[in-house]
C-alpha cells in the first residue's frame, strides 16, 4: 500500500507539473539536430525523487523555453532566462523554474524557464544557455522586449551555468544553426543565486573557465553563509571587484542550501525582495 501510495503521489506531481508548463508556450531551442547529442529528442523524464515537494527532471534530450508573459499592462520591457539548479544530474524545474518565473512575470518581466540537457552534460547546458540568450534576442522585437534588457538567473548548477554563460560569450560553444546564431550570447545583466561551483581555481580560487573582463554583465548574488557553496559567491565577487564589474552581493547567515524562493526561509524569502531592487535600479532605470 505505501508503494501504491508513492506511486500515485509521483504520477500526481508529474501531471502538475506538465500541466503547468502547458499552459504556456513551449520553444524548442534546437530546430533540428541537437549539437554533440546522439540521441533523438524525446520528452523529458522525470525523477521519482519528489523530496521537499519538488518536481524534478532527471533527463532533457529536447531543450525548451517554458515563457511566462507578463499581464500586457504590467510589461517593462525586459526578459529574463531562468536556469533551474540540480547539480547538472536533475532540474528542480518547479522549485527553481515555474515558480521563479511566475513571480518575475508578475513584476513586469517576460520570463523563459530553460530546460537545458540534463544529466551530467555541461558542454550541452552551455550551448542551450548561450541558444537561449540568442533566441530570446531574436524575438525581442515580436515580443515587445528590449534586446539590449535580456538577462539570465540561475540556482546553484543553474548558478553555475549563468555564470559560464555570462563570461564564455565570446567563445563559439556550437557550430551556428541559423541567423540567431549571429547575434550576441552576452546577457545584459546576471543573477545568481546560491550558485555553485565558481569556485574550482587552485585553493577554492575562481573557476578558470570564468573569464571576466570589462564587458561582463552586472551581476546580483545571493547566499547563505551555513550554504556548502557560499565561497562561490565570495570568489566571484572578488573577482568582479578587481575588473571593475557592478556587482552586488547578500550574504545571509542562515539559509542552507536549494531553498528557491518559498516561504518558511528567512533567505527564501528575502532574496526575491533585495533582487527586485536590483532590477529596478539596474536593469528598468538604466
Amino acid at each position: 500500500m505505501r508503494a501504491e501510495l508513492l506511486v500515485s503521489i509521483l504520477l500526481s506531481l508529474v501531471i502538475y507539473s506538465m500541466g503547468r508548463a502547458q499552459e504556456h508556450e513551449v520553444i524548442d531551442l534546437w530546430p533540428s539536430e541537437v549539437p554533440g547529442q546522439s540521441e533523438s529528442k524525446a520528452p523529458v523524464v522525470f525523477s521519482e525523487d519528489t523530496r521537499g515537494n519538488v518536481t524534478r527532471i532527471a533527463k532533457v534530450t529536447k531543450p525548451v523555453l517554458v515563457v511566462y508573459e507578463p499581464a500586457s499592462a504590467l510589461k517593462n520591457g525586459a526578459a529574463v532566462i531562468i536556469c533551474p539548479g540540480g547539480g547538472y544530474n536533475i532540474l528542480a524545474i518547479d522549485l527553481e523554474g515555474y515558480e521563479v518565473a511566475e513571480w518575475l512575470s508578475g513584476l513586469g518581466y517576460t520570463a523563459f524557464v530553460l530546460q537545458y540537457r540534463v544529466p551530467q552534460n555541461r558542454a550541452g547546458a552551455l550551448q542551450d544557455a548561450q541558444r537561449a540568450i540568442r533566441y530570446v534576442r531574436g524575438i525581442s522585437e515580436e515580443r515587445g522586449i528590449d534586446p539590449n534588457k535580456v538577462g539570465i538567473l540561475g540556482f546553484s548548477a543553474g548558478g553555475s551555468l549563468s555564470a559560464r554563460a555570462s563570461t564564455r560569450y565570446l567563445e563559439d560553444s556550437y557550430a551556428a544553426v541559423d541567423a540567431l546564431d549571429k547575434l550576441s550570447a552576452r546577457p545584459d545583466f546576471t543573477a545568481l543565486i546560491y550558485p555553485a561551483y565558481l569556485d574550482q581555481g587552485p585553493d577554492r580560487s575562481l573557476s578558470p573557465e570564468l573569464r571576466l573582463s570589462d564587458e561582463t554583465a552586472p551581476m546580483f548574488l545571493f547566499v547563505a553563509a551555513d550554504d556548502r557553496f557560499a565561497n562561490s559567491c565570495l570568489v566571484m565577487s572578488s573577482a568582479l571587484q578587481l575588473q571593475k564589474v557592478p556587482f552586488e552581493l547578500h550574504v545571509l547567515a542562515h539559509g542552507g542550501h536549494g531553498f528557491g524562493m518559498r516561504s518558511g526561509n528567512h533567505a527564501a524569502e528575502t532574496w526575491p525582495k533585495l533582487c527586485e531592487e536590483w532590477l529596478n535600479v539596474t536593469v528598468l532605470k538604466k
